[in-house]
């Protein structure tokens, strides 16, 4: 079982920066794609960025291209969202998500991940 914790969320001005984290309790980090999703209330969940099992290739939705970065860092079991000039849009609870062995044909779709965190809230004002 894996357990993954996020941290990082609160409210913030537009044009602001925040770093989320996501925490995993799990020996096989590395084996672990890992994903950032977003829901926005009476929104669907949404692919917002992920990162391979090395940390060498991301993927970003387009709506946040330029203006988040993913990162990880397997030694410590944490994979990382930094974002930057915030809008109001971008205020959603934010999940960390992960793929055992990166399996599934898309990893922007939220059914190719096996386990969730509980979500940590961003809210951007304007």
């Amino acid at each position: 079982q894996v357990q993954l914790v996020e941290s990082g969320g609160g409210p913030v001005q537009a044009g602001d920066s925040l770093r989320l984290s996501c925490a995993a309790s799990v020996r096989t980090f590395s084996g672990y794609v890992m994903g950032w999703f977003r829901q926005a209330p009476g929104k669907e969940r949404e692919f917002v960025a992920a990162i391979s099992r090395s940390g060498s290739s991301t993927y970003y939705a387009d709506s946040v291209k330029g203006r988040f970065t993913t990162s990880r860092d397997n030694a410590k079991n944490t994979v990382y969202l930094q974002m930057n000039s915030l809008k109001p849009e971008d205020t959603a609870v934010y999940y960390c998500a992960a793929n055992w062995l990166g399996a599934g044909s898309s990893w922007s779709s939220p059914s190719t991940y096996n386990y969730w965190g509980q979500g940590t809230q961003v809210t951007v004002s304007s």
